[in-house]
C-alpha cells in the first residue's frame, strides 16, 4: 500500500537521497512516486518487488484465461479437437498425420 507521506517524493529530493530511498523501497516493498513540478511523473520500485508484480500479473492472466475457457465451455463455444485440427491443417497446408 502506498504511504502518501513517505512514498511520494520530488525527483530532486530522490536524486539527493537516492541511497536512502532505495533502502526504504527494499525494506517496505512499496514503490515510490516521483514528482516533477508537483505532478506525478515516475514510479520507481526495487527489482524484487517488480518481479513479484510481474508474477502476480502472470498469475492473474492465467486465471483469467482459465475462466474464459470455462465460460466458453459452459456457453457451448467449443468444438471437437479433430475438427480444429482438420481446419488448421487445411488452412496452413499441414499434411495429415493419419497412420
Amino acid at each position: 500500500m502506498l504511504n502518501l507521506s513517505r512514498d511520494i517524493q520530488s525527483l530532486s529530493n530522490f536524486k539527493r537521497n537516492t541511497s536512502e530511498f532505495i533502502e526504504q523501497m527494499k525494506q517496505t516493498g512499496s514503490p515510490m512516486v516521483l514528482t516533477v513540478n508537483g505532478k506525478a511523473e515516475l514510479v520507481v520500485q526495487d527489482a524484487a518487488s517488480y518481479q513479484k508484480l510481474l508474477e502476480a500479473i502472470e498469475y492473474l492472466e492465467t486465471i483469467t484465461g482459465i475462466q474464459q475457457g470455462l465460460d466458453d465451455l459452459n456457453a457451448g463455444r467449443v468444438r471437437p479437437l479433430e475438427a480444429f485440427t482438420k481446419e488448421m491443417q487445411q488452412k496452413h497446408g499441414i499434411p495429415s498425420s493419419d497412420y
